[in-house]
C-alpha cells in the first residue's frame, strides 16, 4: 500500500482561547484534499504546524513517511506553501523575486516557471506592488509550483480573488495532480469549489476532525430528510441524524445513511418521510450548526 503524502495522528496544539485535536489526517499521495471548516476551526493552525511554524503539543506529522520535525529540511524541500498573507513587495519585480528564490531549490524548472507565468499572464518585467489582489495570489501560485514539490499546501488561496482568477488557479492545479506525482490539500471558504475540485475533503470544527474521506462518499452518505413528528416534542436525537429546523409539526434534518433508514425514522413516530440529496454546503452548515 503506498503511504500517504501527509499523514497526521494526535495531533495537539493549546492556545488562551483554543483547543486543536487531538486530530488524525490523512491525505493520500495524488489527490487534492479539501480541508474545509468555519473561521477558527484550526485549519491554518494545522498548515503551520506541517510548515514548523509553531510547535505542537503532542501527535506525529508525517510527509512522504519523513517526520516533520527530524527531518525538517527534507520535508520542507518537497512542499510548496501559498496564502494571500504572503508579501513579496520587497523584491519590487517579479524577476528579482523569482531570482531569489530560485536558488534555494536545485529541482526549480525554469521553462516551466515561464511557462505557469505566460499562461497566468504575468510578467517578468512587472512591479509585484501594483499587481491587484488575484495576480500575487497566482504569482504565489507559480513560486509554489516551480520547484515541482511534492505536496502542495495551500491555505486559503481563492479568498478575495474573482471569479476568472480563480478559475485559472484551480485550472492549473488539476494540471499539475495530473501531469505530475503531486499533491494538493487546500485549506478553503469556498464550498462549491471544492465540491467540484477536490477529491477528498476532511471536515474539521473546533478543533476536531468530525468526517474525512472520499467526497463523493461522503455527500453520497448524508441524505437531506423532511418529515411530520406531531406528538408535541423534538424527534428523538440520534446518532447520525441531525435536527436542523421546524415548522410546528413539519421537521427537516441530515441523516447519515450509513447510521440511519427511514424505517428507523418511522419507528421513531415520524410520518410522511422524504430524502433528497445534500450538497457539501448543506451537509457542512449542518454538521457545523448541530455542534
Amino acid at each position: 500500500m503506498t503511504e500517504p503524502a501527509l499523514e497526521i495522528r494526535g495531533l495537539k496544539k493549546s492556545f488562551p482561547r483554543f483547543q486543536l485535536g487531538p486530530l488524525d489526517l490523512t491525505v493520500p499521495r495524488g489527490s487534492i484534499y479539501g480541508l474545509i471548516g468555519p473561521n477558527a476551526a484550526g485549519k491554518t493552525t494545522t498548515i503551520d504546524l506541517i510548515l514548523r511554524m509553531g510547535r505542537e503539543d503532542a501527535g506525529t506529522i508525517q510527509v512522504f513517511g519523513m517526520d516533520h520535525r527530524t527531518q525538517e529540511v527534507a520535508v520542507k524541500s518537497r512542499i510548496g506553501y501559498v496564502s494571500p498573507d504572503m508579501n513579496y513587495n520587497a523584491w519590487r519585480k517579479v524577476g528579482r523575486l523569482i531570482g531569489f528564490i530560485r536558488k534555494f531549490y536545485p529541482d526549480w524548472d525554469d521553462a516551466y516557471c515561464d511557462d505557469l507565468l505566460a499562461r497566468l499572464g504575468i510578467d517578468k518585467g512587472e512591479k509585484i506592488a501594483s499587481m491587484s489582489f488575484g495576480t500575487k495570489v497566482k504569482l504565489g501560485l507559480v513560486i509554489a509550483l516551480s520547484h515541482k514539490p511534492g505536496l502542495l499546501l495551500l491555505d486559503e488561496p481563492t479568498i478575495g480573488v474573482d471569479a476568472v482568477s480563480k478559475q485559472e488557479i484551480f485550472a492549473e492545479l488539476l494540471a499539475a495532480v495530473q501531469d505530475e506525482d503531486r499533491t494538493v490539500l487546500i485549506s478553503s471558504h469556498g464550498l462549491a469549489d471544492i465540491e467540484r475540485f477536490a477529491d477528498h475533503i476532511g471536515i474539521i470544527h473546533q478543533g476536531k476532525m468530525l468526517i474525512e474521506g472520499l467526497t463523493n462518499d461522503i455527500v453520497d452518505r448524508y441524505r437531506m430528510v423532511d418529515f411530520i413528528y406531531s406528538n408535541g416534542t423534538r424527534p428523538p436525537l440520534r446518532d447520525g441524524f441531525f435536527v436542523q429546523e421546524h415548522s410546528e409539526n413539519r421537521w427537516r434534518g441530515l441523516l447519515d445513511t450509513n447510521e440511519n433508514t427511514p424505517e428507523l425514522l418511522a419507528k421513531l413516530g415520524a410520518t410522511d418521510v422524504s430524502l433528497s440529496p445534500v450538497t457539501l454546503e448543506e451537509l457542512f452548515v449542518a454538521m457545523v450548526k448541530e455542534r
